[in-house]
């Protein structure tokens, strides 16, 4: 059984900075990428970021980039998502997710297969 497993959210104030962590694990076929997305109350998911797992490439949205990174180097089946210069309107549950599919979009919620609780970001002084 897959397995996403978010953690390092919590409250920030604005310019801070949080490093969240997604570990994976159970996967029993191969998963082409793993994405972090965000929603804050009332509005729909949003892609954030995204890594493949087949060339390392990486996908930001233009809302965060520049602030957000995906680190290299990451330890086995964990992912990181690095976001710093944070602002109130990062303020969001952010999830991490994994797509089965070889052509996905980043952008799009619905192919990403298996998702993980959510973690509580908040920006505010």
């Amino acid at each position: 059984q897959v397995q996403l497993v978010e953690s390092g959210g919590g409250l920030v104030q604005p310019g801070g900075s949080l490093r969240l962590s997604c570990a994976a694990s159970g996967f029993t076929r191969h998963y082409y990428a793993i994405g972090w997305f965000r929603q804050a109350p009332g509005k729909e998911r949003e892609g954030v970021s995204c890594i493949s797992s087949s060339d390392g490439s990486t996908y930001y949205a233009d809302s965060v980039k520049g602030r957000f990174t995906i680190p290299r180097g990451n330890a086995k089946n964990t992912v990181y998502l690095q976001m710093n210069s944070l602002k109130p309107e990062d303020t969001a549950v952010y999830y991490c997710a994994a797509s089965y599919y070889s052509d996905y979009d980043p952008k799009r919620p619905a192919d990403f297969g298996s998702w993980g609780q959510g973690t509580q970001v908040t920006v505010s002084s």
